[in-house]
């Protein structure tokens, strides 16, 4: 396929591509229709049929990636009527590439376009989790940090840290430090929090706030 060919179809499907309030990105089937080369609408929803099926055997809801509605589009002489139309989602375009003709230069496109394009979110996605897994993971260090340190000064002895840290994990997991460490396959060099979800380093913070919290507030001085 030329360059300029596959530059004009990719201008072609961003700029039919549209937005719902809720930010999910969206294309109207008679749109794509068109960009795929289908002349007749009754055709275009056979493929259309075998993509819902398609969606419904990989798990997902149908309703969340075909939504039917109904369009105005003008007729001439200023009037206008309504037709049938379906919104489609990224994910769907995707599922009507595959299940259209091959031999259509629009459809091998759509194929690999969509294709990428699907990888490119599931690559953003990833480094979102990563970064956000990552900021949880650097502010319970900080509140580990300012624990142990409250400890040494009100205790006089950084050995309790270890010993209120793993009394911690046991009222927030059921298990000591070391018992969930060998339970997850944790090595011994390193620190629990870095084999754990994201939304779980989250609530270690927040026990390890609320124990600081605690401890500044009604000035606690020995271990127990």
């Amino acid at each position: 396929m030329k360059t300029e060919i596959i530059k004009s179809l990719s201008n072609n499907f961003e700029d039919h591509s549209k937005t719902t309030e809720s930010g999910i990105e969206f294309w109207f089937a008679r749109d794509l229709q068109q960009l795929l080369g289908y002349s007749k609408w009754d055709n275009f929803k056979k493929v259309i049929h075998k993509s819902k099926i398609s969606c419904e055997a990989t798990g997902n809801e149908t309703l969340d990636h075909f939504a039917d509605v109904g369009k105005m589009v003008k007729i001439g002489s200023g009037t206008e009527r309504e037709i049938d139309d379906i919104m489609l989602t990224r994910y769907a375009c995707y599922l009507i590439a595959q299940n259209g003709d091959p031999r259509k230069e629009q459809i091998a496109f759509a194929q690999n376009y969509f294709a990428i394009q699907a990888r490119k979110f599931e690559v953003i996605e990833k480094r979102i989790k990563d970064w956000e897994r990552l900021q949880a993971r650097q502010k319970l260090t900080l509140s580990e940090k300012e624990l142990s340190e409250l400890i040494f000064e009100q205790t006089g002895n950084d050995r309790n840290f270890g010993i209120i840290r793993s009394k911690g994990d046991q009222a927030l997991f059921g298990k000591t430090t070391q018992q969930m460490k060998n339970k997850l396959g944790v090595p011994k060099d390193r620190a629990l929090a870095d084999f754990l979800p994201t939304i779980t380093i989250k609530a270690k913070d927040f026990a390890t706030e609320i124990t600081v919290f605690n401890a500044k507030e009604k000035g606690y001085k020995n271990e127990r």
